[in-house]
């Protein structure tokens, strides 16, 4: 591990460039609108930029945030799995995205890679990293899902053949809505509390996921933000956002966190969609391309 001084300054540095790598590629894909920026600080420590773009060509709403925070004592969410560590002060640094395509036959994604080291007075410091990426689409399409793992198997490949169905089993276990006995998606990646491979291979790894998502995505976009579309498949686009939001407000440990370590509620939140639709019972007419949907959420191999 780098000096104690500098190692928490390298991860900024990388992750500070990949929010403005990130924000140039989907401003250029979009054509029209662009990234507008909140710098924000937080009272008991750190801060962070919360990128938005909002009413594209493409994208409905982008989120792209960075925060390198601080605080005194681990909120429950971040010492449930490790009581050890509860009353420990730590340092948390991220960047996370979601993405809202205007385009019912573009997925929606989420990215976040992220760095959490806890610390006590004459103890040596808890580290690890964490994050991934997940794809949910509306109206799936076999050659992009097959893509999108393609790339997640590329960026865990250097790290052991059993890298990639260990993490993509945690992505299906993970983005799991209980209550709906369904996958938010297709999946991808997720993983957390790494730390076993030392802290260079770790943040390679990092890296990887962060340098990767853009390869993941972006074909994926190339090939269907020009599908024609109308007012059946935006309804259906907006009524499964709200799945999207069942999950992220019910479920997502960083969402937790984020609330729970008085963080900033308007970067937590930017997850969620500007416009979604609940319909009660609702169910696709039998046979429709809005009832083939159900068939991809559960966990498959890609």
């Amino acid at each position: 591990m780098p000096d104690p001084s500098d190692h928490l300054d390298i991860i900024e540095s990388y992750l500070s460039d990949l929010q403005n790598r990130i924000c140039t590629s989907i401003e250029s894909l979009d054509g029209k609108a662009r990234f507008r920026e909140d710098a924000w600080q937080r009272s008991e420590g750190g801060g962070g930029k919360t990128r938005i773009l909002a009413n594209g060509n493409v994208f409905e709403q982008a989120g792209v945030g960075f925060s390198r925070v601080s605080g005194t004592t681990l909120p429950p969410s971040a010492s449930q799995h490790r009581p050890e560590l509860a009353g420990r002060s730590w340092t948390a640094l991220g960047v996370s995205l979601v993405f809202h395509p205007l385009n019912p036959y573009v997925p929606t994604t989420h990215m976040n890679v992220r760095f959490f080291e806890a610390a006590a007075e004459g103890k040596d410091p808890v580290w690890w990293f964490g994050g991934g990426f997940d794809l949910t689409p509306f109206y799936p399409f076999d050659d992009d899902i097959r893509q999108w793992h393609s790339i997640a198997r590329r960026v865990c490949t250097p790290f052991g053949e059993e890298r990639y169905p260990r993490f993509k089993k945690w992505c299906d276990d993970y983005f799991f809505i209980k209550h709906r006995n369904e996958t938010r998606g297709v999946g991808g990646l997720f993983f957390d509390d790494l730390h076993e491979d030392g802290f260079d291979r770790c943040f390679e790894f990092m890296r990887g996921v962060g340098d990767g998502f853009l390869d993941a995505y972006l074909p994926i976009v190339q090939r269907r933000k020009a599908v024609a579309f109308g007012d059946r498949e935006r309804e259906f686009q907006l009524y499964r956002r709200g799945r999207y939001v069942e999950f992220n407000l019910v479920y997502d440990r960083g969402t937790l966190f984020g609330l729970q370590s008085g963080g900033r509620t308007e970067s937590i939140l930017m997850s969620l969609p500007p416009r979604l639709r609940f319909e009660y019972a609702y169910a696709p007419e039998a046979g429709s391309d809005e009832a083939r949907l159900s068939d991809y959420l559960v966990p498959r191999e890609w």
